[in-house]
């Protein structure tokens, strides 16, 4: 009975840190400058991770920024769930951070930097910086061999900065989405290098010369709502948050499809 009631007191602690911080970190008023600048130094967060223990955090290795595939090449399941100062509304998605966790936040931690993108929204932040790890993520932070150990912490304390991505041979690739019709055009942006994520997009119609703005729809996916039939080939302008702008011509073809991947040449340097 004794063991019983300490379990029992223990859940109940935790749950009541989750509330607290949680109910705490939805009424701060975040800035974004610092926890996205590159190489601003280590900032203080907490970690914790979901999905399965070798997984890369969604069962269909999707997303809340729209991304699929995420347990393949370049994500590598080293993906993550940003709060609102990381995901920013979703256009924190494609961003990369490092992340560690030192010996005095988990006796497992080996206190070396991995890798990770943001691909996912994390709902209920424990922390003013809250990183939802992939299984996978989470337990490369330990030392070799002790994985689950760390990953049985649940949450721990950790320290996160930004970085710039790194996908050697990729160029940017634009997916139009399923449901997209000659009224409705919706492209999902991705494997975009060093920034990583896309805050604008633009389209031009073929020979209109005049470059429309794109709405974000979610995520990493952005939409056009037309009043009149789209006519391609369709040119695309990107934006990234450091200024770089990309212009992919005539990328989406005048016979394209739904679900369909069109590959550009560009790629953010």
């Amino acid at each position: 009975m004794t063991a019983l009631s300490s379990n029992a007191v223990a859940l109940v602690a935790l749950f009541s840190v989750l509330v607290t911080y949680g109910a705490r970190a939805q009424q701060e008023n975040y800035s974004t400058s610092v926890a996205n600048s590159y190489y601003s130094g280590w900032l203080p967060a907490k970690a914790t991770w979901y999905g399965a223990p070798n997984g890369a955090g969604p069962d269909d290795n999707g997303g809340a920024c729209g991304f699929k595939h995420t347990n393949q090449y370049p994500f590598s399941s080293m993906t993550s769930c940003g709060n609102e100062p990381i995901f920013k509304d979703g256009k924190g998605c494609g961003s990369c951070y490092q992340v560690r966790c030192l010996k005095r936040n988990h006796p497992a931690c080996s206190g070396q930097a991995k890798t990770v993108m943001i691909t996912d929204m994390n709902y209920y932040p424990v922390a003013k910086y809250h990183f939802d790890l992939s299984g996978t993520a989470f337990g490369a932070m330990a030392l070799p061999g002790l994985n689950d150990r760390l990953r049985h912490a649940g949450i721990i304390d950790m320290q996160f900065r930004r970085v710039p991505c790194n996908f050697p041979g990729l160029t940017i690739n634009f997916h139009v989405e399923h449901g997209s019709n000659p009224m409705y055009l919706a492209v999902l942006v991705e494997y975009g290098n060093k920034d990583g994520n896309v805050v604008q997009m633009d389209l031009m119609e073929a020979n209109s010369g005049y470059w429309a703005p794109m709405r974000e729809s979610w995520g990493s996916i952005w939409r056009m709502d037309s009043n009149h039939p789209l006519k391609g080939p369709f040119s695309l302008r990107i934006r990234s948050d450091s200024g770089q702008t990309l212009v992919a011509n005539n990328v989406i073809p005048a016979n394209w499809r739904p679900d369909t991947d069109y590959r550009s040449f560009i790629q953010f340097k």
